[in-house]
């Protein structure tokens, strides 16, 4: 493995990290507050699309 692969490999699973911290203080925060059904629905697909675009982004750098 070159310091090339590490690098980009290391910084993938950093803010993979990240995404998993920030949907882990979402839960905490839509769990201790009064939030509508509807409020937590786009809570959540806001920050799905935000990783799946970042999933996406990757699949495109490797393919093309």
């Amino acid at each position: 493995m070159t310091f090339e692969q590490f690098e980009t490999l290391s910084f993938y699973l950093g803010i993979s990290g990240l995404f998993l911290l920030i949907a882990l203080a979402i839960k905490d925060i839509l769990s201790q507050g009064d939030i509508p059904k509807y409020g937590k629905v786009m809570v959540w697909l806001v920050l799905f699309l935000g990783c799946a675009g970042f999933l996406a982004k990757g699949l495109i750098q490797v393919f093309f």
